[in-house]
This record gives C-alpha cells, sequence and structure tokens, in this order.
C-alpha cells in the first residue's frame, strides 16, 4: 500500500478511511508540523524527506510545484468532497492504477480519479 502524506487541510476523515483501506496515512500533524503555515515548497520537500506522495486539496499550488519538479515522492491533488469514504475509494483506486508514484502526479476529483 502507499506511503502517504497529507497536509494540514486534508480532511481527517478521509486520512481515516484510507487508513481503514490499508494505506499507510501520515498527516503534518502527526509530525508536529500542523498550525506552522508552512510554505507549500517546504510541505513537499517534507513529505519527500519522509519518502511519502503528499496528499492535498491545494491543487493549483501544488500542481505548480509539479510542473516546476519531478524530484518529489508523488503528489495527490484533491477536490473537497463531504463524501469522505467515497473520496478515500477514488483515491485508493487511483493509486491502483499508478502504483509508481515518485515524480507522478495523480488527480482524485468528485466522481473521477486519472
Amino acid at each position: 500500500m502507499a506511503a502517504l502524506l497529507a497536509d494540514e487541510n486534508f480532511p481527517l476523515p478521509v486520512i481515516h478511511a484510507l487508513r481503514a483501506l490499508g494505506h499507510d496515512v501520515h498527516s503534518l500533524h502527526d509530525y508536529g508540523q500542523s498550525g506552522q503555515a508552512l510554505p507549500d515548497p517546504e510541505v513537499l520537500a517534507f513529505a519527500t524527506a519522509q519518502q511519502r506522495a503528499l496528499l492535498t486539496l491545494n491543487r493549483r499550488d501544488f500542481i505548480r510545484l509539479y510542473l516546476q519538479s519531478a524530484a518529489h515522492a508523488g503528489i495527490i491533488v484533491c477536490t473537497f468532497d463531504a463524501d469522505f469514504v467515497g473520496q478515500a475509494q477514488r483515491i485508493a483506486a487511483a493509486l491502483t492504477a499508478q502504483p509508481a508514484l515518485t515524480g507522478q502526479l495523480l488527480r482524485v476529483y468528485r466522481g473521477s480519479a486519472s
């Protein structure tokens, strides 16, 4: 299963649902890094140092960072979805379809994954 790091704005219920599906998901809070308003490049660098793909709702900024460099463990950008279990299932399906995340960008939107 995938090793993931959720940024501080990622919904906790989705993190719990991904864990229930067997994924190794940590959050910035788990590392004592939440509430510090870390700049996005530092969040991505931290995820990379932990060898974890980053989960985020901050699509615009992290797509920009993806386009600047492939030197990361993967970026998964999502739209907000109040169906937290459904969102976790779509993320899990996207991870199954794209098992090698290093340097990759996955987009998981409400009702679809690519």
